[in-house]
């Protein structure tokens, strides 16, 4: 199983003004694929707040995966990307490419995806998007690599070629 956390931000919904749609999409199509929710919350769009959870998530409660929602976009007040990325060791933009490569079949809003994606130790960080349907066409995108990359992360497999 594959421990793995789920980061929503939101101000509103962190305020109880709106429901997190996204976060329990997430964890609803991932529980049944060998990973294991062991953390969910939902904070504000606040750049400190997000590096604080995620050094949390990452160093503290040691999670394989986490998979963050909300803040991939224009606004100023987006800035989940950025904060990843302060927080990670190593950068893994072919999970970010790729989301975007994929949903650009669907809507050429896609370019306008700000989302990372990185290491930091032996956690594998994903930012989606907010919006629950992109949120799990992305990571729809992207889960049959998911497991074989956090293997060799962590040490439980050792090999990326084919026999």
């Amino acid at each position: 199983m594959i421990r793995t956390a789920v980061l929503t931000m939101s101000d509103k919904g962190s305020r109880g003004e709106r429901e997190d749609l996204t976060g329990p999409a997430i964890m609803d199509m991932i529980k049944d694929g060998g990973f294991e929710i062991v953390h969910y919350k939902m904070i504000p769009d606040d750049f400190d707040t997000i590096v604080k959870e995620l050094l949390y998530l990452c160093d503290e409660l040691k999670v394989e995966l986490v998979l963050t929602n909300g803040g991939t976009g224009f606004s100023k007040r987006d800035i989940t990307p950025e904060a990843t990325m302060k927080v990670i060791e190593r950068n893994v933009p072919g999970i970010a490419e790729a989301m975007r490569l994929k949903s650009l079949q669907i809507t050429p809003k896609a370019m306008l995806s700000r989302a990372a994606s990185g290491i930091r130790g032996g956690t594998l960080i994903v930012n989606l998007p907010g919006s629950p349907k992109a949120a799990k066409e992305n990571l729809e995108f992207i889960m049959p690599a998911l497991p074989h990359g956090i293997d060799i992360l962590t040490g439980r497999d050792s090999e990326c070629a084919r026999k």
